[in-house]
This record gives structure tokens, C-alpha cells and sequence, in this order.
């Protein structure tokens, strides 16, 4: 059954895929009436996580960024099928970085790297950077229940030289890579829910007391990689520019959980800046501390 569902949908995204860019951001358009309106996909979560994060905005206010979070999710979810298909000089036009030699500088360090990044805007678009880098990519994903379509994200977030591992494979990973001496950037998507266990570290993300991935920020320091935010910001519609900012260049010499800490902050100030970018859709405050 798996195998059907995948053979009958796969020629529609491939199709979807080859489309232009004005044509695809029309069927975006009508993609966002039939979720939002119609399905009204998760669209409880979203409004009560706006609610949580953003109290100080008014009913209206928080009605039109939901409005836009769905749109943004829809172009973002069509431009990551685009990938597919996309050259890539069409994806380094759109998907720029303003301060590259600040990552590039790191690289000469002559340790691997541990980059955080967030939900938000496009992070679909990061692998384009392994065209810009020497170190191997490794971007971090969560498996898909339907192999044949977690084969097909696999190969979507595989282009332009990135490697992708599951969150099971992370650590063995970068131990054998250390071990003989590859140097890699691990993309680390850290500020969703991780699972509930007696192990969390609670921080006050958004005001809301929140437990928070830390385990970028502990491989880092076990295998002695520097750390370093990414931050995307969406200029226009399907143009986006990403920003580096070197978090630790000793992960070692600083306190546990701050360099989490720390990425969680200038995520937070992303999402003040423009809430309409961030993915609202999951369940970001589920657990209570007790």
C-alpha cells in the first residue's frame, strides 16, 4: 500500500516540481484556501500557540499572522517539491548569504561544525550552502514512516553534496568522522519539542517556560566542534537571505546549556521580528514542567 500511494503521487510532485516559479506560487495560492479554509489543517495549534507566544498583540493581530504563518507553509512546503528540479543557480539566486566568510572563517579553525538553525522561513533552501563550503554537509532529519517517501526526502535534501542522517545516526556520525579525521557541518534544526524524559533542560522561550534540545550544544562539546547560528531571513516571496553568527568557539570552556540557551534567545528575536515565518503548526509548549 505504501509502495501505491507513493507510485501514484510521486509524477504529481515530480510535475509540481517542474513548474515556474509564478505558476507554483498560483497553486500556492489555492493550496492555502483549501487548508486553511476548507481543512483548517492544525489550525487550532497554531491559534493557541500565537496565543501563549504572543499575548500582547490583539485578537486581529494574531488572526492575520496565523493567516500568513499558512500561507508562508504552503510556499515553503512547494518550494522544498521545487528543490526536486531547481538548477542550481536559480537556487543561489534566491537563497543568498550576506556574511558567508564569517562560516568560511571557521572552517580554517580546523574543527568541525555544529550550526543551529530554526523553523523558519526556508530551511528547506539551507543544503544550497554545500555549494559554497569545503566541509562535508550533514543536515539532521527525522525519519519518515513511508520509506519509499522518506527515500524521496532523502534524495529532495540530498542535492548540492549535503549527506543526510537521521537523529539515531547523529552521534555515530560525527564520532566516526572524528575518529578519522573528516571535517563536517552538522545542521541542527533545535528549536522544536523534544521528547518527554526525566533529562530536560527548561528555559523561558517566548515567556513560556519550555523544556529545549540541548544536544547540539553537548556533541559539540564531546567532539570539540565550534558552534554557529544561522539566521534566514525572507526578503520577498521565494528570495531569501541567511546570516552567520559564530556562537562558541570553544564549546568546552562554556557553562552547559548556555550555548542552548543562547540559540533559543536569537531564535526568539527572529520570531519577534517577522511571527509570520515561523512553523506555528506543531505543538511547541505540549509539556509542563511539574
Amino acid at each position: 500500500m505504501q509502495l501505491l500511494v507513493y507510485l501514484i503521487i510521486y509524477p504529481i510532485l515530480w510535475l509540481i516540481s517542474i513548474l515556474p516559479f509564478p505558476v507554483l506560487y498560483w497553486l500556492s495560492d489555492g493550496i492555502y484556501v483549501i487548508l486553511y479554509y476548507i481543512i483548517g489543517y492544525r489550525k487550532r495549534t497554531v491559534r493557541e500557540n500565537l496565543a501563549m507566544a504572543l499575548p500582547h498583540l490583539s485578537d486581529q493581530e494574531r488572526l492575520e499572522i496565523e493567516k500568513k504563518s499558512f500561507h508562508h507553509l504552503c510556499d515553503m512546503f512547494l518550494e522544498m517539491i521545487k528543490t526536486m528540479t531547481i538548477s542550481e543557480k536559480e537556487i543561489n539566486k534566491r537563497f543568498t548569504y550576506s556574511n558567508l566568510d564569517t562560516y568560511l572563517d571557521l572552517e580554517k579553525k580546523g574543527k568541525s561544525i555544529a550550526l543551529m538553525c530554526a523553523h523558519y522561513a526556508s530551511y528547506e533552501w539551507v543544503i544550497s550552502m554545500n555549494t559554497k563550503t569545503t566541509f562535508k554537509g550533514f543536515a539532521i532529519y527525522k525519519r519518515i514512516a513511508n520509506p519509499y517517501f522518506d527515500q524521496l526526502v532523502r534524495k529532495i535534501r540530498s542535492r548540492f553534496d549535503a549527506y543526510l542522517i537521521t537523529t539515531k545516526e547523529t552521534k555515530s556520525c560525527i564520532e566516526k568522522n572524528a575518529k578519522e579525521g573528516v571535517f563536517g557541518v552538522y545542521g541542527f534544526a533545535s528549536d522544536q519539542t523534544p521528547r518527554r524524559s526525566d533529562n530536560l533542560h527548561w528555559f523561558h522561550f517566548m515567556g513560556i517556560e519550555t523544556p529545549i534540545h540541548f544536544g547540539a550544544e553537548m556533541l559539540a562539546k564531546r567532539y570539540n566542534m565550534n558552534v554557529i547560528f544561522l539566521k534566514v531571513t525572507k526578503i520577498k516571496r521565494g528570495y531569501y537571505s541567511a546570516s552567520f553568527e559564530v556562537l562558541s568557539e570553544n564549546a568546552t570552556s562554556v557553562p552547559d546549556f548556555e550555548i542552548s540557551e543562547t540559540f533559543m534567545k536569537k531564535v526568539e528575536e527572529q520570531i519577534y521580528e517577522a511571527p509570520e515565518y515561523y512553523l506555528w503548526t506543531h505543538k511547541r509548549w505540549k509539556h509542563k514542567k511539574k
